[in-house]
């Protein structure tokens, strides 16, 4: 088991130190150069060792909503998470999207089917076995979620409370990374990171019923999944396939020889 280095700051650091701390960050952001070496350092320096971005934008007219995922966790951890579409059943995406406070996580206390257990057992491989999701929703009512992670379960009593006092400088921490990834990324029109990679197993399901005419409430019935699972695949879809809306991704897919209708 991994252990941390203690955070050197203080449990409440004020919106200027924050501030500060994502300098380097706008940087390498004005340089082209990629922002997530200056973000693991800050990650690890509150005792934490990989992070997680995720943002699903607000769907428009004529428009569905996108997803944008940004994190230091290996390509292969990301690949594993699609195929096995551990969205459905990641504790951490289930309690997040329904809360606007911090949720403190860890594997040790986590209970459900089987599904649950195999992502916890996949996911501590990799080092995930504890840490916080701060979630909330965006100016553009997109929801958004960002997540820290650590090696260590169970955590013990001190560190809970360690976490516990750094919660609202992690807040703070994670709607200043939102501004600057609206700022630098979405609003300048750069792709997500998923774009051009391919549909899931799961995904081609997805899109399959939806080429047949089932919504998401259906595909989710089809499924056993939420209705919001399967629109956390669909943006995910979009996502890939550069597509504005469902119908357009469904157009692009059987051309591509994705589905077939």
């Amino acid at each position: 088991m991994l252990q941390h280095a203690r955070p050197e700051m203080s449990p409440q650091v004020p919106v200027e130190s924050v501030d500060s701390l994502l300098e380097p960050m706008l940087r390498a952001a004005r340089a082209g150069e990629p922002l997530e070496p200056p973000l693991l350092e800050i990650v690890r320096a509150y005792g934490f060792e990989s992070f997680v971005y995720g943002i699903a934008t607000a769907s428009r007219p004529n428009r569905d909503s996108r997803t944008y995922v940004w994190t230091s966790l290996p390509p292969a951890w990301v690949q594993a998470y699609e195929e096995n579409a551990y969205i459905e059943v990641d504790p951490r995406v289930a309690t997040g999207i329904q809360r606007a406070s911090p949720f403190l996580w860890d594997a040790a206390a986590v209970t459900g089917p089987p599904r649950v257990r195999q992502f916890l057992d996949h996911a501590a491989t990799y080092g995930i076995c504890s840490g916080v999701v701060v979630a909330f929703n965006g100016l553009d009512n997109s929801r958004v979620g960002f997540g820290l992670n650590s090696s260590i379960s169970p955590v013990s009593h001190e560190r809970s409370e360690e976490i516990t006092r750094l919660l609202g400088t992690l807040m703070l921490l994670g709607t200043r990374l939102h501004d600057l990834f609206m700022s630098h990324v979405v609003r300048r029109g750069v792709p997500p990171i998923q774009q051009g990679k391919p549909l899931s197993r799961r995904e081609k399901q997805c899109l399959q019923m939806a080429a047949r005419g089932l919504t998401s409430a259906d595909i989710g019935i089809k499924l056993g999944i939420t209705d919001r699972g399967a629109n956390f695949h669909f943006g995910n879809i979009l996502s890939k396939l550069a597509a504005l809306n469902r119908n357009e991704a469904i157009a692009k897919a059987i051309t591509l020889g994705l589905i077939s209708l």
